[in-house]
């Protein structure tokens, strides 16, 4: 035989796939990111079971007189004062979604499509400021509006970013006179 036909004799055809092997790899795969979603699911449920002290929010009242400033953009989430990590999730607090917000004489209204919406009465903020972080959301300095509030026993921060970044600023001069005036009021009463 020619050395050609010898070497023709010896090649092998390539291995076919191992279809059952694959199937198999795929399969536990995919059970594995379900466990996980499954125990993230479930420690977001248990977040909210431990911070179930935490009282209903409140309603927007039916008169709360006229708009001071308005703003679309994005709700980011809230947390505990201070502590940019702490994320609330109680009573929907957990949930990012679009947001409305409407400052007036009786406090701030978050609307949230497809959320909860809430409202904190100018008597229960305490303080606005720019910053560039909350849960799970990091931007450039003063990328984010925060607005501080009381509810119940605890301070909450929640996280606003605006379609529109150059209304931060006018949004914490606004809030935080509200403040002041209120409690200027308050300590004369």
């Amino acid at each position: 035989m020619t050395p050609v036909l010898l070497l023709a004799a010896e090649k092998e055809s390539a291995q076919v796939t191992d279809w059952a092997a694959r199937i198999g790899w795929v399969v536990g795969l995919a059970l594995f990111v379900a466990l996980v979603y499954w125990l993230m699911r479930e420690g977001w449920k248990w977040r909210g079971t431990l911070q179930g002290d935490l009282p209903e929010l409140p309603v927007t009242p039916e008169e709360t007189g006229p708009e001071r400033l308005t703003m679309s953009g994005r709700y980011h989430g809230s947390t505990t004062a201070g502590q940019w990590l702490d994320r609330i999730v109680a009573h929907g607090l957990g949930t990012r979604s679009r947001a409305e917000l409407t400052l007036t004489d009786a406090g701030l209204d978050v609307v949230r499509p497809g959320a909860s919406d809430f409202f904190v009465p100018v008597a229960q903020l305490r303080e606005a400021r720019l910053d560039k972080g909350i849960a799970g959301k990091v931007l450039t300095e003063g990328g984010l509006l925060v607005v501080t509030w009381e509810h119940g026993d605890r301070l909450i921060d929640s996280g606003f970013r605006s379609d529109h970044a150059a209304e931060h600023n006018e949004w914490v001069d606004t809030i935080n006179s509200m403040i002041e005036t209120n409690s200027r009021e308050g300590a004369e009463r």
